[in-house]
């Protein structure tokens, strides 16, 4: 069985593009920091935790040397955010040739969704893809951020991403095969708490 995908493609072409978001309160206690090392396994979490029940499949085949290679390479970085010190979402970003930064996966893990962290993030990360040739000296100044985003992410992420700035530049319909939803581990998601008796 296959699902129809609509995917969008947005831009920013300036930094003065970016439309920030208004940030959590200060008793959430969000912190958006850097992981400085890359760490397959630390990746590989983030991307079944946030991507799991929106079917995000395209890395679950990855070996451990796949994801090493990609996470060394210069000007490839991952933000995360944590409410009260628990990882609660991140934003990769992915430099390409010529000040093209893209962002290559965004989300929050579902228990942290509609807590006003996404845009928040959003704003942060994007605002890191404008400024990452400052951290990574032999890459050209940023000229163009890009995304991507479909009909399988959640409900808001188009508006979140347009609210930040960024703009529809091209519109693509596809088939794709139905998958069972990864998450950390199969069918794993959001579940009410038993006590044990």
């Amino acid at each position: 069985m296959s699902t129809p995908v609509t995917t969008w493609y947005l831009e920013q072409t300036s930094g003065a593009d970016l439309i920030p978001a208004k940030a959590p309160s200060a008793e959430q206690d969000v912190r958006i920091v850097r992981a400085e090392t890359p760490s397959p396994e630390f990746s590989r979490f983030l991307y079944t935790a946030v991507g799991g029940d929106v079917r995000w499949a395209d890395r679950l085949p990855w070996p451990y040397a796949q994801w090493a290679d990609f996470l060394g390479r210069p000007g490839v970085e991952t933000w995360v955010a944590y409410e009260h010190g628990t990882p609660a979402g991140f934003i990769e970003l992915d430099a390409h040739p010529e000040g093209v930064v893209e962002i290559s996966y965004f989300g929050l893990l579902p228990a942290f969704r509609g807590r006003r962290i996404g845009g928040h993030l959003l704003a942060q990360g994007t605002a890191r893809a404008w400024d990452l040739a400052e951290r990574w000296p032999e890459r050209a100044p940023t000229r163009r951020v890009w995304v991507h985003t479909c009909s399988k992410d959640g409900p808001h992420a188009l508006a979140n991403y347009e609210r930040r700035g960024f703009r529809l530049y091209d519109t693509t319909l596809t088939e794709e095969p139905d998958v069972r939803t990864p998450g950390p581990w199969p069918d794993a998601g959001p579940t009410t708490h038993v006590a044990a008796e």
